[in-house]
Parts: C-alpha cells; sequence; structure tokens
C-alpha cells in the first residue's frame, strides 16, 4: 500500500453506458469528500462505491454475478455447481431437526443457492415453512424471485427479524462490508482515505483516530508488533454485525461462508499490503478507485473477530473449518459418486480444491441452543486456531 494516486489497471474497457454511470457516483463521491473537508475514510468511500442509492456497484444495476459470456464480475459457489447446495443441504437438515423449519439468507446472489438447497431439502423430506431473504440489490431481489418463482414460502425481508429460530446462511456477504484501511508508520498509526488530486481519486493518509489506533493495537497485542509501512484493514462493520447475529437469532445456527483467516494468519508480517480486492469482468485487481460502481470490492474476513463478537453476544462458537472439508464432511463426494460425470466431478475439484476454493474459503457456525456436533465440522475442526 502506498499513499500515492494509483495505478489503473490494464482491464477491458467499459462500455459508454458503464463508464457514464461510474462518472455519475464520482461526482456523487467528489461531494462527500467535498463536504468531509477534503479527505474521506476509506469505509465511507467503500459503502458509496458500493451501496450508494441507485448508484452503487450492489443497488445499481450491474449484471455482477455470472461467468465472463454474460457479462457478469466474478462467481461464487452456487454458480459453479449445485453440488454446493446439495451438501450444505445435509447441514442445514441437521439443524433444522433441532428448531423450527425455517431458514434466513443473507445476500442470496442469483437465487441459485436458495434453489438448490430447497431442492435437495425436498429430496430429504423437509420443507422449510419460511425461506426468507435479505437482499439490498433491487436487481439481484428480481433474479431471486424469477429464480425461486416455483416455492412459495420464499419472501425477501428489508432487514433482519430479530428472535429468528432456525438455520441463518450468510455466503460470501461478509465480504463486502466496508473497511478501514491502516498503515502502520515507525511513529503510530495512520488511517487511508480518499483525496481528489487534480480532478482524480487518490488515497492520502492522516494520523488514525483512538478507535482505529486501538484496534491496531488490539492486532498487536494478539500477533505480535507490525513492521513500519505494514498496511492493511479492519472491519468494525463486520463486527457490528457478528454482534447484532446475538440478537437476531434466538435458537439455530448461522452458518458464514467467506474467504478469510484467523487474525494471527490476515495479520502475517508478510502480508505487508492488505487483503483489499476488486473484480471487473472476472479480473481481478487492487484498485479499488478505479471506476467507482463497476467494481465489486472486497476485503478478506477476519475469523477471529467474527467470532469473538459473535461469542461477546451470547453465541456459542459451534465449528470452524476449510470449504472442502465442510462440504466432504456433508457428504459432497457421495454426491459426485451418485450421478458421476466429468462435469460433477470437474465441479467439485473447483469447490474443494486447495489452489481454487477448498482452503482459502471458511465455514464458521455459530449458533445458539444447539448441542448436537455438527455434520459440517466432524473432521478438520481448526477451532483452536481462531
Amino acid at each position: 500500500m502506498t499513499a500515492a494516486a494509483f495505478h489503473r489497471p490494464t482491464l477491458p474497457p467499459p462500455t459508454p453506458q458503464a463508464l457514464a454511470h461510474s462518472e455519475r457516483l464520482q461526482a456523487l463521491i467528489a461531494g462527500e469528500i467535498a463536504a468531509a473537508g477534503g479527505w474521506l475514510p476509506f469505509d465511507h468511500y467503500m459503502q458509496l462505491a458500493l451501496y450508494a442509492p441507485g448508484l452503487g456497484y450492489y443497488t445499481a444495476g450491474a449484471h455482477k454475478l455470472g461467468d465472463a459470456a454474460t457479462g457478469g464480475d466474478f462467481v461464487t459457489a452456487p454458480e459453479i455447481s449445485p453440488l454446493f447446495g446439495q451438501a450444505l443441504a445435509a447441514q442445514v437438515a441437521q439443524v433444522l431437526a433441532q428448531t423450527r423449519p425455517c431458514i434466513l439468507e443473507f445476500g442470496a446472489g442469483s437465487g441459485l443457492l436458495a434453489r438448490d438447497l430447497l431442492g435437495a431439502l425436498a429430496q430429504r423430506g423437509l420443507t422449510p415453512s419460511q425461506y426468507a431473504i435479505v437482499e439490498v440489490s433491487a436487481d439481484l431481489r428480481e433474479r431471486q424471485r424469477a429464480c425461486l418463482a416455483a416455492y412459495p414460502q420464499v419472501m425477501w425481508l428489508d432487514a433482519p427479524p430479530h428472535g429468528f429460530e432456525g438455520v441463518v446462511i450468510a455466503n460470501e456477504v461478509l465480504d463486502v462490508m466496508p473497511v478501514r484501511l491502516f498503515v502502520r508508520t515507525a511513529d503510530g498509526v495512520n488511517e487511508r482515505g480518499v483525496v481528489l488530486r487534480d480532478g482524480a481519486l487518490a488515497f492520502a493518509d492522516r494520523p488514525a483516530d483512538d478507535s482505529l489506533i486501538a484496534a491496531v493495537a488490539s492486532i498487536e497485542t494478539d500477533v505480535g508488533a507490525l513492521p513500519a509501512g505494514y498496511g492493511s484493514e479492519v472491519s468494525p462493520v463486520v463486527e457490528a454485525w457478528s454482534t447484532q447475529l446475538g440478537d437476531w437469532l434466538a435458537h439455530g445456527v448461522a452458518l458464514l461462508i467467506d474467504y478469510g483467516f484467523p487474525r494471527r494468519e490476515y495479520y502475517h508480517p508478510q502480508r505487508l499490503m492488505g487483503t483489499l480486492m476488486c473484480h471487473f469482468r472476472h479480473h481481478a485487481h487492487a484498485e479499488p478507485l478505479w471506476l467507482p460502481g463497476l467494481n465489486d470490492i472486497t476485503a478478506h474476513v477476519d475469523f477471529s473477530a467474527v467470532a469473538e463478537a459473535a461469542h461477546r453476544a451470547g453465541l456459542d462458537v459451534l465449528g470452524y473449518t476449510t470449504q472442502a472439508h465442510f462440504l466432504i464432511n456433508c457428504g459432497l463426494l457421495d454426491l459426485v459418486q451418485s450421478e458421476h460425470t466429468p462435469q460433477r466431478a470437474g465441479q467439485a475439484q473447483r469447490l474443494v480444491s486447495e489452489a481454487e476454493m477448498g482452503e482459502l474459503f471458511k465455514v464458521l457456525a455459530v449458533g445458539r441452543g444447539v448441542d448436537v456436533p455438527l455434520l459440517g465440522f466432524s473432521a478438520g475442526d481448526r477451532l483452536g486456531r481462531l
């Protein structure tokens, strides 16, 4: 991380319409920078870039999910294969047997995970009475409605319910929550924000406030002193969401699936540049100031912070493992064998391979009132690493 203006990545050019859309969002961001006195914290910028009403990446009409041929920017596990939802169904069914037959999904993407999960549960003779989706993207809601038209128990909520009983699912949700950027210096801690320089968006640092200094001090208590020049991120939004989960979930289990690390791995001294990453037309790059509104902006998840926040909120931390171990524990290999084709074998390989999603993606389970050992963590549980 440097505080200099970013280098424009060499990526496929946007259409004139997309470019005009980004320019409207940049004008809004420029106004916010001016109103803030010339410097905007990065988490505020990220919130606008992803969620500004009608202009942000997730609140405008960009296609987002899907392969490059359909104009998507990235794919998630449910887009890779129905095997993901079918294996997940084994874990969901186990929990629903202990609580009410209700499911709450955050950020349901194209709706494929819900469709695959409901179909697999029906094959097990289990029909949830309610499948609620919390979705901030209007265009993704429409895609979900079309995908799930055959399931009358599906409903959409603007906010999570309180006192929910059942299974909560958040697949690739935490990674798109805004983060604060920090840089360790020889004299203290700086916060990285966004300014206008010669009419263009650029990074600039200023001394961190007490809350960010305290967050970095807490990290260093666990991992040791970070070297001067070390840059990374923290996400108060993710921690707040994990804390609120303790209020939303009265009885059941939340399954949080995302890419990330325990704190000691996340803030390893060799990871000098943090984990911030963007996606545009299936090209990954690390320049979040390039064409805001047209890029997905993500950061890896500090699963230690998530687990700690959930525990402080009264939830039990029930399991933590890799996506590969979780899916195999839930019967993925049996599913492949039951209908063995080269295509399904290739899909399964993408889901569990260390070189693909299997190791980088993790599954964290937290819950309340469920005391049976969870199927998905029966082998390879890494709770001790958190």
